[in-house]
This record gives structure tokens, sequence and C-alpha cells, in this order.
């Protein structure tokens, strides 16, 4: 190695890279102990969306080896006990360290945000993307039981129940951009593959691994947003987020159908295909690393570089991030069981979890048997051709883009109007008053469209209802998502996968039984059972949390629990 020209000033910098980074040490006080094996989350205290995640101002005085006093990095007034080692501390550069993604600038929020969005909105539009063409399908592959053709389309959302309980958990580890991108190019190998099936047992296990690769944005997404907004900002990032998983399903069956007629039910994956690979330029180009333990990982790295090539500086075994300080050392094997079980432990523990995912779970298997149904209500009662019965999916869509549009902005616009009124201090349960509003749509609209295709009435009845379902979907799915992000921000992704994986169980099932339950009791009495749920189950959870939201996540084990450390390999 060539010798060292330049001072410990100099030299340290270099290892910050051009943000304008600085590196924070921290001394072997009471607050810290010497193994760093306590948990530190409540010495940190704060609000967890704080831009600053580290340890309190009183904590950050230092012990620090000689050849660092003079570096400017350092408070020359820091004390040195002579029986404690150094600990060198990595943590943001204070609250405005433009590293730290709460601090990036809105283009840059809004790049990540729009990418991320675009993975959860290409790979549900897959989901549905063959119905129209699952015709070709079972005649090119000898598909004959009604069965194995509901099973082609359906195992891609069992999959989706199966993905983000691994792939969430990950992104706490290895980070959510590369787990994204890794993820993203499953989806697109599989999927591409997908289009030169030759029976139906490879198309079957196909549809089941790109669903795998397509999984993880439901989950992974929600804690790229958490990453970077406060809660009372994040409101409209989140509305568009929760959109895409809706919005792409409502109009995959139109662009499946027109590309299904013009050509064979082979481009209707090629398409796709197409799509995301530049969906996946433009995330490698715009969707940059969020998570902060990551981030300040990779920062400490660079430390420990520079420390091994002049051990007078330091030693790189004593450089720590500010979260490896608060949760301890951990090895990988322990960390990855722990990350792994977490979203089983948040549902069979988390009262929040467990009603929220069984409402957005009924919504969500819903909406998947509203796409399955639509083509057989409007050609066996309405009797169109199957091209023009495609085009009501439309309905369901727009019903959907409306509500992201008004919801997206109401959910912050409310959320600060309840904080201002609570000396500004914000809670999650500001944001379910639009949900309260928005999800009486999806009963209404439930019942219009059962009734309205039972007695033959005019189909803009039927279309008015399936945007009033939209509407509800939407609603629902915007609001309980942000509740769901503001109460578990440091779990987001683990969150989301437990509610995602139940909710996926759901649009796997309904549209299995769908036929069987309109076949016995028609569509009228069929819808009266689903809104009868929405009623009885969907509007008393809403209102339960926002009276006792606030002591049921006071008595969560996790809701304010810092991010884990990164674990040594």
């Amino acid at each position: 190695m060539p010798e060292n020209t330049h001072s410990p000033r100099d030299s340290l910098g270099s290892t910050l890279g051009s943000g304008g980074s600085q590196l924070n040490l921290n001394a072997d006080d009471p607050a810290i102990p010497r193994k760093s094996q306590h948990n530190l989350a409540s010495a940190t205290g704060g609000n967890p969306d704080e831009p600053h995640s580290g340890l309190p101002e009183k904590d950050r005085t230092s012990t620090i080896p000689e050849s660092l006093r003079k570096s400017a990095l350092v408070d020359d007034q820091a004390s040195l006990p002579p029986k404690e080692q150094d600990i060198i501390v990595v943590d943001w550069d204070g609250p405005d360290d433009p590293e730290n993604p709460k601090n990036w600038p809105e283009k840059k929020k809004w790049a990540s945000a729009v990418s991320v969005s675009l993975f959860t909105f290409i790979s549900p539009l897959a989901s549905s993307m063959i119905t129209p063409a699952i015709f070709q399908v079972a005649e090119d592959l000898h598909i004959t039981s009604s069965i194995q053709i509901s099973l082609t389309i359906s195992i891609y959302i069992l999959a989706y129940a199966v993905g983000p309980l691994v792939l969430g958990p990950l992104s706490e580890i290895y980070g959510r951009s590369r787990l994204l991108q890794l993820a993203n190019l499953i989806f697109l190998i599989f999927n591409l593959v997908c289009g030169f099936a030759k029976t139906k047992g490879q198309l079957i296990a196909f549809r089941f691994l790109s669903g795998i690769g397509g999984s993880a944005p439901l989950s992974v997404g929600g804690g790229v947003l958490s990453d970077m907004w406060n809660a009372d900002k994040r409101g409209r990032a989140v509305g568009i987020y929760s959109l895409a998983p809706l919005l792409g399903p409502a109009i995959a069956p139109v662009v499946g159908g027109w590309i299904a007629e013009k050509s064979t039910w082979h481009w209707v994956f090629y398409s796709v295909s197409i799509a995301d690979a530049v969906v996946q330029l433009i995330g490698m180009r715009y969707l940059s690393e969020t998570y902060a333990p990551v981030l300040l990982q990779w920062k400490a790295d660079k430390i420990r570089k520079e420390l091994a090539g002049d051990t007078e500086k330091g030693d790189p075994r004593l450089v720590k991030t500010v979260y490896e300080i608060q949760k301890g050392e951990i090895r990988m094997k322990e960390f990855l069981i722990q990350s792994l079980c977490r979203p089983f432990a948040l549902f069979f523990q988390e009262p929040i979890i467990q009603l929220f995912g069984i409402y957005l779970a009924f919504v969500y298997g819903t909406v998947y048997l509203l796409l399955t149904t639509i083509p057989t209500v409007f050609t066996d009662v309405y009797h169109e051709k199957i091209g023009i019965a495609g085009l009501h999916y439309i309905s369901l869509g727009l019903g959907l883009t409306v509500s992201a549009q008004i919801g997206s902005r109401a959910l912050d616009r409310v959320y600060r109007r309840y904080k201002a009124k609570n000396n500004g201090v914000g809670k999650p349960e500001y944001r379910l008053p639009p949900a309260i509003v928005g999800t009486s749509f999806l009963p209404v609209g439930l019942l219009m469209t059962g009734w309205s295709a039972q007695e033959h009435v005019h189909w803009i009845v039927t279309d008015i209802g399936f945007a009033f379902v939209g509407v509800g979907s939407a609603s629902a799915f915007q609001c309980l998502n942000a509740y769901i992000i503001d109460s578990f921000p440091r779990y987001a992704a683990s969150a989301l996968a437990s509610v995602t994986c139940l909710r996926s169980l759901a649009g796997f099932g309904f549209p299995l039984f769908a036929p069987y339950m309109y076949k016995a009791l028609g569509f009228g009495k069929g819808d009266t059972i689903l809104a009868a749920f929405c009623l009885v189950v969907g509007s008393p959870a809403l209102i339960l949390f926002w009276i006792y939201g606030e002591r049921i996540r006071g008595m969560s084990r996790r809701a304010t629990t810092a991010p884990p450390a990164i674990p040594k390999a």
C-alpha cells in the first residue's frame, strides 16, 4: 500500500463520499454497554419518522484514538475514559443530512416512488391479462377441466401469498432496491418463458414462478415509501402505490383481449415481458436504495476499509452503525430466522394486521371475483360479444382511478388537519376518516352489480356498480396500507408481507368458488352476501380502530421498534 501522505482529516473525509456526510463517534458511556449486546431502542426515543435516527445528543460524546483527535469530525472536548475501548458510531450527519432518504429532494423521492409503483403495476397486470385468451390456451394445451382452467389464472395469485413472506423480510436485510431489481428479473424471465410453454404443467409452473418474482413490490414497495417520507407527507405516494395492484388487473383483460384477437395467446406474455423490460431499465436508473440500516452499513464499510489500511486511526472492528448499537450484534443465521418469521408473528400477535388483513383480503378477493365474472355477466345476461364485454372492465378501472386521485390528496390533507388539532402530533388513526367514507361505496356497488344483472336492468347500472366497487376498493387499500405503514414504519415490508399473503390467498380462492356461488344463489343474492360482509366486518373494524387504535398500538410489541442491525456474516 502506498505511503499515506494525507492527514487523518483528509483520509477519513475521503471515506465519507461526496455527500458531505459526517462520522459520528460515540463513547462506551453508560448508555452503550461495551459489547453492545443490550437493546437501546428505549434510549433513542423520539418520533420514528424523524430524519435523524441515531442516539440522543447527550450520548454523542466520544472516546477517540489519539490519531483522530485533531480531525474536525471529532469533538475536541470529548472525554477519554482510560478503561473503555473506543467505538466509532456511524450515523446520519444530523437531522438535515442530505444522504438520509427523508431529506432527499422531492424529485429524487418521486423518481423512486414512481419506479416502485411501476413494478407494482406491471406484475398484477400479468395476473389477469391472460383471462380473455384462456380458451385459446385451453385448446392449444389440451386443458379440459374447468378447475384447471381457473388454476391457470389463479396460480399466479397463489404465488403472491408465498413470495412476500420471504422477500419482504429479506428487504430488511439486504435493502429494498437490490431485492426489487432481482425479483423483477425473475418475474421477467419466467413470464417470458410462459409464452413458450408446451404443456399445461409447464404453464402453471412458470406462472407460479413468475408470480413469486412479481410479488416483491407488493410488500417491499410500502417500505420504500416509509423510508423516504414522514407520515404527514407520504399519503399521496401511498395512494398511487396502492392503486397499482388494483388498476393493473382491471386494465389487463382489455389489453389482453385485443392482443389475443389480433395475434395469439403467446403474445400476451411476450408483450408483458417487453413492457417489464422497459420498467426494469427505469428501475435500474431511478430506483435508489432507501433503507437506512443498509445505507449506514455501506457507509460503515467504507470507513472500515479505510481503517484497515491504517490501523493507527482505529480498529475497524469497532466501527458500528447506530442500528448495530441499538440492537446489538446478531449473526446472519439467527437474523434470517427472526426476519422470515416476522410476518407470521405480526399476523398472530398484532390485532391491526389481523383485522385489516382479513378486511383487505376480502376486498382483494372480491375484486378478483368480479374480474373473472365480468365476461360471464355481459355475455350470458346482456348477450354481448366477448370483445364488447371486455370493455366493461373500464368501469372498474375508472372507479379505481378516480378514487386514487381524490383519496391520495385527502389522505395527507385530513392527516395534517387532525395533526394540527392535536398540537402537531400525528397518529396513524388520522388515516381512517377517508376510509370510513370511501369504503361505503363498496357494499352499494356490490348490490347494484348483483341485482341489476339478476333483474336484467340496463347495463349502465351494472357498470356504475362496478365503478362504485372500484372506488371503495381503492379507498380501502390506500387508507389501510397507509395506516399499516404508519403503525409499523420500521417493519413496513414485513407488515405488508403479512397482509399481502392473506389477501392473495383470497384473490386465489374467490374466483374458484364464484361460479358455484352464483350458480346456486344467482348474482343478486351472491353479491348481497358479499355486501353484508363489508357492512358487518369492514365498517366496525374502521370505527373500532378510530376509537381504540392508539390503545391497541400501545400494547404492540413492534409498532415502535427500531430497525434491525445488519448482521455479520
